[in-house]
């Protein structure tokens, strides 16, 4: 029983920060490694965490990488989800009595108070770039959203997502989301992992380039064209 606030605290910290391997959660949590290693096997055990083979962008070093620990369904389950079986009743019905695309209208309406406190965040913080206030905006309505640099532009992730079970049925709730990413960064951009399908982390490309928000647009480049020319 004295062991379970620990294994608590690593179970949110691969929620909130992604798929961790035990050294990094090891220093996250000042814990020493092979406490760490104890608590993660008997976390895999009982099916809670899962060791995955580590996402390589770019070339790949010599030796064999560490293995990465992700929540599994089941470790998710304990964080927020106890509304999913209502949530996809409701959705059932929607679909049979209106159709997918009733589906699609309430999974708009649903995001769209994410563009309010994203257009508040970017305003309210002008330091900063269109993606992290995003990824701010997203952690407020607890997404533990954040911003890395990816091979072509920025990558936005959401460590956790409160619908990913009703999205595994429903995935007009993803395409909502990511088609609201798009509107309010003013670019295409591109999903390219999904809690909801069994991914660790919901990751968005968003494409180096020129975004519209609002009046105001942002360019990666530093010059400009001159009207007329």
């Amino acid at each position: 029983m004295g062991d379970a606030p620990t294994r608590e605290r690593v179970a949110r910290s691969v929620l909130e920060n992604g798929p961790s391997t035990a050294a990094v959660l090891a220093d996250r949590l000042d814990l020493t490694a092979a406490a760490v290693r104890r608590h993660l096997d008997h976390m895999t055990a009982v099916g809670v965490v899962e060791a995955r083979e580590p996402r390589v962008y770019g070339t790949r070093g010599r030796g064999r990488p560490a293995k990465v620990f992700a929540l599994t369904p089941a470790g998710r389950d304990t964080f927020d989800q106890q509304y999913d079986d209502l949530a996809a009743q409701a959705l059932r019905f929607l679909a049979e009595t209106g159709g997918n695309d009733a589906v699609m209208e309430f999974a708009r309406r649903r995001v769209a108070d994410l563009e309010t406190h994203y257009q508040e965040t970017l305003a309210a913080e002008s330091d900063l770039s269109p993606a992290e206030a995003l990824a701010k905006a997203l952690t407020q309505g607890g997404y533990a959203a954040s911003v890395r640099k990816g091979p072509v532009g920025d990558q936005l992730c959401q460590q956790h997502c409160p619908v990913s079970h009703v999205a595994h049925e429903f995935p007009q709730l993803c395409e909502a989301e990511t088609e609201l990413f798009g509107k309010v960064l003013g670019r295409h951009v591109q999903r390219l992992a999904t809690i909801a399908h069994g991914d660790g982390v919901c990751t968005t490309c968003i494409p180096d380039g020129v975004a519209t928000t609002g009046s105001t647009t942002r360019e990666t480049t530093a010059s400009t064209e001159r009207s007329g020319s």
